[in-house]
């Protein structure tokens, strides 16, 4: 056990990212959201993960937002204020463009800056105490529009403003039904159910996985028909040793042993 307000858990293929400010509400404070950013490009380069969960320390709040206690300097110092910015942007920005698959683990309030951490994962699991929203318009703040893009792209416009003008919380099945999370698991079997699914997505070929990752990025950020890049990844995926691999445990009817790391 560590006093770090937010740190890494290993186990095997996967990672855990723990928010370890249950005192506070895992409210984020700018070291919090700088350790985010560090700590993401650590996982990437860690041939031994293949996954990473985000996820809460205790089950009572997945996170409040960012820390409030804050808001004073940084409202009253420009450089502070710009600082905050860079560092909230990076932190997303960094999980979001991570190579590897990433699932965000969701109990109790996930809300502003928290939800916006959620939101930069690939995939989102909530128990049904789990309450999402994005508050900026309750202080009187204006969203990011890379922020106010992960919600849209997720759930549209007219669902991203509903949830934006008002700043309400949505509960667990409303999430569900606008997708705003993948699935509701009960309390007790929310951390099994989102480990056994990273398991899942570990035992596949991660030059797979990967490279459909940074396809559905390449959409996300626009591209609408294949690019060099693209076509390259298509073609060179057929000379690839998982490729090699996967056939061949398919003609053995074995279980693959994907080598790529």
């Amino acid at each position: 056990m560590t006093d770090a307000p937010i740190y890494l858990d290993r186990s095997g293929d996967i990672a855990e990212l723990v928010l370890n400010r249950a005192d506070k509400k895992n409210a984020l404070t700018q070291a919090m959201w700088e350790a985010v950013a560090a700590l993401a490009a650590e996982i990437d380069a860690d041939p031994a993960v293949k996954v990473l969960i985000v996820r809460s320390v205790t089950a009572e709040v997945f996170s409040a937002g960012a820390d409030i206690g804050e808001f004073q300097a940084i409202a009253s110092d420009p450089a502070r204020r710009e600082s905050n910015r860079v560092a909230v942007r990076e932190a997303q920005r960094r999980l979001a463009r991570l190579s590897k698959p990433t699932i965000a683990m969701i109990d109790g309030s996930c809300v502003g800056g928290g939800c916006g951490l959620a939101l930069a994962c690939d995939i989102r699991f909530a128990a049904p105490s789990a309450r999402l929203g994005i508050t900026p318009a309750k202080l009187g703040l204006i969203y990011s529009v890379q922020d106010a893009k992960n919600l849209v792209d997720l759930i549209g416009p007219a669902h991203a403003k509903s949830m934006l003008f008002t700043g309400r919380l949505v509960d667990a099945e409303e999430a569900l039904r606008i997708g705003l999370v993948n699935a509701l698991y009960p309390a007790d079997s929310l951390t099994a159910e989102t480990r056994a699914f990273a398991a899942t997505i570990a035992a596949n070929s991660q030059w797979g996985v990967r490279g459909i990752k940074r396809i559905v990025r390449l959409i996300l950020d626009g591209v609408s028909d294949d690019t060099p890049e693209t076509e390259a990844m298509f073609r060179d995926s057929f000379s690839g040793v998982d490729h090699q691999e996967g056939v061949a445990a398919f003609l053995a009817r074995r279980k693959p042993n994907f080598p790529y790391r």
